[in-house]
C-alpha cells in the first residue's frame, strides 16, 4: 500500500468564494496521532458502547471473561492487550 490518497475538494459558494480542501500537498499528515491514555481528557468517563462490544468479541475469542465497568482509558489499553492475544488489530490484521 501506498501513502494516503490525493483528496481535492472545492466548494464555491453563494457569495462567490470557494473553499478548497485539497490535501495533496500535506506532507506526510497523520490523521489520529496517538496520546498517552493518561492525557485524554475524557479517559476517566466510563468506556462507550463500542467499546464495551468489541472488548466482548476480543475477550470471548481470547478465551477471557469479558471486563466490565471501565473507563475508556482502561478499555483502550484491554482493548490493546485482547488484540495481542487474539492476533487482532494493527499489526494483526
Amino acid at each position: 500500500m501506498g501513502g494516503p490518497a490525493s483528496i481535492e475538494c472545492v466548494f464555491a459558494g453563494r457569495d462567490g468564494y470557494t473553499l478548497d480542501m485539497t490535501t495533496a500537498d500535506e506532507p506526510n499528515v497523520e490523521p489520529n496521532p496517538e496520546k498517552p491514555t493518561e492525557q485524554w481528557v475524557t479517559g476517566d468517563e466510563p468506556m462507550t458502547g463500542p467499546q464495551q462490544s468489541y472488548l466482548e468479541t476480543l475477550a470471548r475469542e481470547g478465551g477471557e471473561d469479558p471486563p466490565e465497568d471501565l473507563t475508556k482509558a482502561e478499555a483502550s489499553e484491554e482493548i490493546e492487550r485482547l488484540q495481542q492475544v487474539t492476533g487482532r488489530g494493527a499489526s494483526g490484521t
